[in-house]
């Protein structure tokens, strides 16, 4: 088996809620199956920010698995 093991740093908005990060998220899986892999496994870590223009972020990180054809 082969792996590829990608680390995502997504920016949280630091007005309302929600998230512009999925179609990263998105992009980052479709570049990676349009190569071969699809996902194994994602795991994420949130930290807060202290910055002047703040908004929390969150690392991403996911296992991709090499498909077997």
């Amino acid at each position: 088996m082969q792996y590829v093991v990608l680390q995502v740093v997504l920016k949280e908005k630091l007005i309302g809620t929600g998230s512009g990060n999925l179609t990263q998220l998105e992009n980052v899986i479709n570049t990676q199956a349009a190569k071969g892999y699809r996902l194994h496994t994602i795991s994420t870590a949130a930290s807060g920010s202290k910055g002047l223009l703040g908004g929390d972020r969150i690392q991403a990180t996911m296992v991709f698995e090499k498909i077997s054809m």
